[in-house]
């Protein structure tokens, strides 16, 4: 009989037929979401950022209609 040659794929994480264990795959999903959270967490400033940049861009754009409004009643008077 000849013997075969250990799976590398084998180890505490896994049985013999290549199932992965419960602590394992509870270890996987623990770390996908605190990747997301963590993720969620950064990008919530830069959010808050481009809002208060698309803010500032609309108070510029009523600023210069007004302007522009102001300057053509002036014009006409």
């Amino acid at each position: 009989m000849t013997e075969q040659p250990e799976n590398p794929a084998v180890s505490g994480d896994y049985d013999e037929a290549g199932v992965p264990s419960f602590d394992y795959v509870r270890d996987k999903i623990e770390g996908r979401f605190a990747t997301s959270a963590g993720e969620t967490e950064l990008a919530e400033p830069a959010a808050t950022s481009l809002d208060e940049q698309l803010a500032e861009r609309d108070r510029a754009g009523r600023d210069k209609l007004e302007q522009i409004r102001r300057a053509m009643r002036d014009s006409h008077n």
